[in-house]
């Protein structure tokens, strides 16, 4: 596949503003992107960035005031602990009384889903509709723990990935995004898991010791999806790692990962969640866990913008 290159001159060209708050307690980093409406929160992923949305966002902007935040321990938020899901809730809370937002539509990705989840459970005044963003999944379930520990990857970031900026985006765009051809629709997000040092080699902004009590977190704290009241979308990718393109070897150990581990977890989610989410609607889209919202845009997209919108899906 033909990868565009990214100038030399980059400069972050997405119609956000940037901005601090301090929300329980804590100096939250957030990104707002304006609009008009109802207020949407984009929740990011475990390890992530809201500059992950900066390729959907704009999407919305004409029905609803579009936010995302940087989680407490990621981005350039204060990595202050603790980060089981009651305080990363209170977070968010924290967050929408600071913005004057007294009620909003929550859309979470992966551990993102941890947060909605629970803010629609425990605030159901603070939260109209929530959409899960492949974020449908109860990480802390014995069959997610036992896929993770049997991961075909590498857990561990390469030292030849951190010598520039360059060899750290070429490494996460052949292991999360390999079905994006313009790395321009990440460029933020990949530039904001690190810090640049003075020799021009990288530091990711999260230590490892911060990546274990964060993903203690992810595998500890249990689902409660039947105190949620709200109706939800549950948007589900096709694979969790990328089975199409790279080595065939490394294909062919990924596909038995997914058809042992991910498919039956995926399985298993949605029953669960069909049973215990009084009012919730389920799409699949093509893609991978981190590429889809990239690679199937137009579907989620449309998806997501019915169901906030409280029309009826397709028969």
């Amino acid at each position: 596949m033909i990868h565009t290159a990214i100038p030399a001159t980059w400069s972050d060209t997405a119609p956000h503003k940037s901005g601090f708050m301090t929300a329980n307690g804590i100096r939250l980093h957030y990104l707002d992107w304006g609009g008009t409406g109802p207020a949407l929160i984009l929740i990011h992923g475990f390890y992530d960035n809201p500059h992950k949305y900066d390729d959907l966002a704009s999407a919305f902007t004409d029905r609803f005031r579009v936010v995302a935040y940087a989680r407490r321990g990621h981005g350039q938020s204060d990595a202050n602990g603790p980060y089981d899901t009651a305080t990363l809730t209170e977070d968010l809370r924290g967050l929408m009384d600071g913005l004057g937002i007294a009620k909003a539509h929550l859309a979470g990705w992966s551990m993102g889903g941890n947060e909605i989840t629970a803010m629609a459970g425990t605030h159901p005044e603070r939260v109209d509709r929530i959409v899960y963003l492949e974020g449908a999944y109860d990480w802390s379930d014995p069959a997610s723990v036992a896929g993770f520990n049997a991961l075909p990857l590498d857990k561990t970031l390469p030292a030849s990935a951190t010598t520039s900026l360059d060899t750290f985006r070429a490494y996460l765009w052949t292991v999360l995004f390999p079905g994006v051809n313009d790395a321009s629709r990440f460029e933020a997000y990949i530039r904001d898991l690190v810090v640049i040092q003075p020799d021009g080699t990288v530091q990711q902004r999260m230590s490892d010791s911060l990546a274990q009590a964060m993903f203690a977190t992810l595998v500890t704290d249990r689902r409660e999806y039947t105190k949620v009241r709200s109706p939800a979308l549950a948007i589900y990718a096709e694979t969790y790692f990328d089975v199409r393109n790279g080595d065939s070897a490394q294909i062919a150990k990924i596909l038995a990962w997914e058809q042992k581990h991910m498919a039956p977890f995926r399985a298993a989610s949605i029953e669960r969640v069909r049973r215990e989410l009084p009012n919730v609607e389920i799409v699949n889209i093509p893609g991978t866990h981190n590429d889809f919202v990239f690679t199937s845009r137009e579907q989620v997209v449309a998806a997501m913008r019915r169901f906030l919108s409280g029309s009826a899906p397709e028969r």
